[in-house]
């Protein structure tokens, strides 16, 4: 079984950092690509960050100059260094995994919570 192992997630002080790693696992996962999403409640889930597997890294612009995308690709894990967070950045994060055109994989969810 395919599975991404997040961590990290937790409830901060507004103007706070949280890191959030994803660990990927299994015997066909491709990681060429690795990013992570986010959903706040009543909203659509949006695209954070990705990174891929050259270091070429997209951020939405609600994050940029805040959040930081890495990956370690000897451990298969994808990291998103949160800094400066914000209310607004309270959500479930999702470690996000394309496989191509036809799939991708999920991690369960870390809950982020940004208190003012």
């Amino acid at each position: 079984q395919v599975q991404l192992v997040e961590s990290g997630g937790g409830l901060v002080q507004a103007g706070g950092s949280l890191r959030l790693s994803c660990a990927a696992s299994g015997i066909i996962v491709s990681i060429n690509v690795m990013g992570w999403y986010r959903q706040a409640p009543g909203k659509q889930r949006e695209l954070v960050a990705s990174v891929t597997s050259g270091g070429s890294t997209n951020y939405a612009d609600s994050v940029k100059g805040r959040f930081t995308i890495s990956r370690d690709n000897a451990k298969r894990t994808v990291y998103l260094q949160m800094n400066s967070l914000k209310p607004e950045d309270t959500a479930v994060y999702y470690c996000n995994v394309p496989q191509g055109t036809w799939y991708d994989y999920w991690g369960q969810g870390t809950q982020v919570t940004v208190s003012s």
